[in-house]
């Protein structure tokens, strides 16, 4: 790495203790409008197996979907998609929140895919570049794991990065 770049904010979360939970992982400002970046920390990394990329993918697609078509959040949604370590996603909403803010959002939001059935939305040749890479069920029990292990009963620790 050159010398003169400085780590970015996402690797100097200490990975080793960083367990599943709900986090802000960075709030920036877009002129003078804030956006808040948010890590939905699947898997402990470093220590449980990642997500598989079929998953993942399923889940970015429900997950989108499920938040564009929220009435409150839909015009809040910057972006959701999958970390490239597969332990997890980012969120970015437009505005200033704090975890417990969204955990509503999130925990209808992982109900929504733990239960889904049918076509995986988007999940054809005309409308996704990798469609055949999906796996439902496994990304409704991957939701119905963080959903039941992590959010339904979050504590703090699980809503702030470790120092």
């Amino acid at each position: 790495m050159n010398s003169a770049m400085k780590k970015i904010t996402s690797f100097t979360i200490d990975h080793i203790r960083l367990i599943p939970g709900l986090y802000v992982s960075r709030k920036d400002f877009a002129g003078e409008t804030p956006v808040t970046t948010f890590d939905i920390r699947m898997t402990s990394p470093n220590d449980e197996p990642v997500m598989n990329t079929a998953e993942v993918h399923t889940i970015e697609h429900l997950a989108a979907t499920f938040l564009r078509n929220d009435p409150d959040y839909q015009d809040k949604v910057l972006y959701f998609g999958p970390m490239g370590c597969r332990t997890g996603f980012y969120l970015l909403l437009v505005g200033d929140y704090e975890s417990r803010d969204i955990l509503p959002l999130i925990k209808e939001m992982f109900s929504f895919i733990a239960s889904f059935e049918g076509d995986v939305p988007g999940a054809c040749a005309k409308d996704c570049g990798n469609y055949l890479d999906m796996n439902l069920p496994m990304a409704r029990y991957l939701a119905s794991k963080y959903l039941s292990e992590v959010l339904e009963s979050i504590t703090d620790d699980r809503l702030v990065y470790p120092k």
